[in-house]
């Protein structure tokens, strides 16, 4: 997660401080109201944002079925008790593959494809132009493999972008869970080979 806009000038660090016990609040709090155990993630803190590391044996589905409602509505509680300056707008990265451990912490090509996503152009501008407070960007692996197969998530309500960042070349998908697409359902065929295949038979 990253916040929007948290260095700016306007911020002092007094402001600073309220946003980020803010987050971590609301952070907490949607963890727990969807059932998803705060206390077994690896949480490390990025000044801005923050990046955790869910345990593999978690379902994935309540990550984009149920945590980013429970954590935009988190964050619009927050902001109603906040002045301008101690409110927040979050960018959220959902990826998952294999990590690595070492005495440092963890290390992946999955852990910096999540970081290529969170800061591609196209997700900074969704949220810019949103009047929510939270946009979600995914990996088109999961995608492809949790949002297409959710039976709680319209995955036409999803748009695909381009992700271009350092050394990453790549697709995300785009939803913003308090201030939704028009579903589009053009823009979420079948696979390409799947077409062919059909077209063979």
């Amino acid at each position: 997660m990253d916040v929007e806009e948290y260095g700016q000038e306007w911020r002092t660090t007094r402001h600073q401080l309220a946003v980020r016990e803010g987050l971590y609040r609301a952070l907490r709090r949607a963890f727990d109201d969807v059932g998803l155990p705060w206390e077994d993630c690896r949480v490390e803190d990025r000044g801005d944002g923050a990046f955790v590391l869910v345990p593999a044996q978690v379902p994935k589905g309540p990550l984009v079925e149920a945590l980013p409602y429970s954590l935009a509505d988190a964050l619009r509680q927050h902001n109603k008790a906040h002045p301008a300056e101690e409110q927040i707008r979050l960018r959220m990265a959902l990826h998952a593959g294999e990590v690595a451990f070492d005495d440092q912490g963890v290390t992946a090509p999955s852990i910096n494809r999540a970081f290529r996503l969170i800061e591609a152009r196209p997700v900074k501008k969704a949220l810019r132009e949103s009047p929510g407070v939270l946009v979600v960007i995914t990996s088109e692996w999961f995608f492809d493999e949790v949002v297409r197969h959710s039976g709680v998530v319209d995955p036409a309500t999803f748009r695909q972008v381009q992700v271009a960042v350092k050394e990453t070349s790549t697709t995300g998908w785009i939803f913003r869970p308090d201030h939704p697409y028009p579903v589009g359902h053009d823009l979420v065929g079948p696979p390409v080979g799947l077409l062919r295949i059909a077209r063979a038979t």
